[in-house]
This record gives structure tokens, C-alpha cells and sequence, in this order.
């Protein structure tokens, strides 16, 4: 499944919830989730994480679907098989510890 049917997908379940919500809260569900995910990760917990990074995922595509943002065309465009910083691929970028 490519990111642009995953949307479609999402859009076509919640889109009548998501637009009625708003932008706003559904970026506050987006970041609930992450809360979520990080609490997984501190726990080390595989199914839990699993879960997680897919309610992260739809929520992040919901809030594009309210924005009207393709996030396939999105990616691509800014990643397009290369870092967007230093455009090679691997990326060759000094890395911040």
C-alpha cells in the first residue's frame, strides 16, 4: 500500500470526525499518541510500539487530510531518495550528539 491509498483509506473512514474536529484538536490527538508511542519505547514494549507507531501514523494522515496536504506528494518531494540538507544519499550530514 503506498501513503497516498493508506490517506485515502483514512480519509474515507474518519474524514467526516476529523474535519468536524479541527485541525487544532486533531494535532492534540497526534501528539497523545506520540505520548504514547515514547511510553512504549521507554517500556521496551514490541506489540505496544507495533500499535503505537500506526496510531501515529493515522493521526498524522488525518491532520493532513483536514490540511488538504498530499503527504505522498509531500515526501517525495522533500525527500526524493536523498537527504534534503546535504542531497546525498546515504546521507553524508556531521551528526548533532
Amino acid at each position: 500500500m503506498h501513503i497516498k491509498e493508506f490517506q485515502k483509506m483514512i480519509r474515507n473512514i474518519y474524514y467526516h470526525r476529523d474535519s468536524k474536529r479541527g485541525a487544532e484538536k486533531t494535532f492534540l490527538w497526534l501528539v497523545e499518541e506520540v505520548g504514547e508511542l515514547a511510553e512504549g519505547l521507554r517500556k521496551g514494549d514490541i506489540d505496544s510500539l507495533e500499535e503505537e507507531f500506526a496510531d501515529v501514523f493515522a493521526w498524522l494522515v488525518s491532520l493532513a487530510n483536514i490540511l488538504e496536504i498530499d503527504l505522498e506528494e509531500a515526501v517525495l518531494k522533500k525527500y526524493s531518495n536523498k537527504c534534503p540538507y546535504c542531497r546525498k544519499n546515504p546521507c553524508e550530514c556531521e551528526e548533532e550528539v
